[in-house]
């Protein structure tokens, strides 16, 4: 009886975490999808790291969620702030010097061994990263961006939401059948069942 309460268990959990991966996918596809590779809620965005300018503070391939909005002058030597470059790259460097009361910022990569070439602009500034990172998620949603990341993403969630399902219906018609057994047990008799599915003793 314990082997088979554990084994319930077991099968209870694996089919929870098949439901959680699957509402992940769906959350990535939301993300990548919907929103452009961005989130944005109530101020706050994430971004993906796909460089290692900032290691090890960010490692590349990390999801981080930035700050946006506010007064851009603000910042002050040390923090790490997203901005746009010239080239509209988006770039996410540390403040090693403030210029003209926050008008231009000079920046640097923690993993580089020179300064950005020009000077950061205020109007140029996303946010500041707020320090929460998630590791790697970053590949997964960069995949996802592209058109085959979106198509393995678009089908792979209705090809577990079918497992899940299949997995759901065999774990009923098996508890359903003890149940049974051990009705036939406690009566001595034993249920069959014709081509129907109707019962006769």
């Amino acid at each position: 009886m314990k082997n088979k309460a554990l084994l319930k268990k077991i099968s209870s959990g694996l089919t929870s975490l098949l439901f959680i991966f699957l509402l992940c996918m769906l959350f990535l596809v939301f993300i990548s999808k919907v929103t452009g590779n961005e989130g944005n809620l109530f101020g706050y965005q994430l971004k993906t790291v796909l460089s290692g300018s900032m290691e090890p503070k960010i490692d590349t391939g990390s999801i981080i969620s930035i700050k946006t909005g506010g007064d851009m002058t603000r910042f002050h030597r040390d923090d790490v702030i997203t901005f746009n470059t010239k080239d509209d790259m988006i770039v996410t460097h540390r403040i090693t010097e403030v210029l003209n009361d926050g008008e231009q910022y000079i920046t640097k990569g923690d993993a580089n061994d020179g300064h950005d070439l020009s000077p950061v602009l205020s109007e140029k500034i996303i946010g500041y990263y707020t320090g929460f990172t998630i590791p790697y998620v970053g590949y997964v949603i960069n995949f996802a961006s592209s058109r085959e990341g979106a198509a393995l993403l678009l089908i792979l969630p209705g090809f577990l939401l079918l497992t899940y399902s299949y997995i759901i219906i065999r774990r009923t018609l098996r508890q359903v059948k003890e149940v049974m057994d051990e009705k036939d047990m406690k009566t001595g008799k034993k249920t069959h069942f014709n081509k129907k599915g109707e019962d006769f003793q």
